[in-house]
């Protein structure tokens, strides 16, 4: 920070179950930490999401959820709050780019962090990547 004024206000980071995305929201994490901003960690998903277990009715909604975008938001979410830092969780019914770019839109975002896939040492974009670098409105640390 200088003079009070925070680098990175919003960061807005991708998340998926993938070793490419775990590495682009633990840089994230990092970065929001040291400019002390707040992480919006955004997962897409489709509208045929699984069913959550048959339970009686007082149980249904005061156990945890079932659902893997839940679970997975929660995880990453804990996960940031162990080091201190604000985060949102924001799970996005439609395609990753859109659900990016329409979180990093809504919160004023100064930096969009992404991952790539790694195979043999070498790096490789995804289609995703590559849009949400093309679209954004602000800057994209890829990772």
């Amino acid at each position: 920070m200088k003079d009070g004024l925070k680098l990175f206000e919003n960061v807005v980071v991708g998340a998926v179950d993938s070793e490419a995305a775990a590495h682009a929201v633990q840089q994230a994490i990092e970065v929001t930490k040291a400019s002390g901003g707040t992480l919006h960690i955004v997962t897409a998903f489709k509208a045929n999401r699984p069913h959550p277990p048959e339970m009686p009715e007082e149980f249904r909604y005061s156990s945890p959820s079932f659902d893997p975008v839940d679970l997975l938001l929660n995880k990453l979410k804990a996960t940031a709050n162990q080091v201190s830092v604000r985060v949102t969780t924001n799970p996005v019914l439609s395609d990753p780019v859109d659900a990016i770019i329409r979180v990093a839109e809504q919160e004023n975002a100064d930096l969009i962090v992404v991952g790539v896939k790694r195979s043999h040492g070498a790096r490789h974009m995804s289609h995703v990547t590559k849009i949400v670098m093309d679209k954004a409105a602000c800057a994209v640390l890829v990772v």
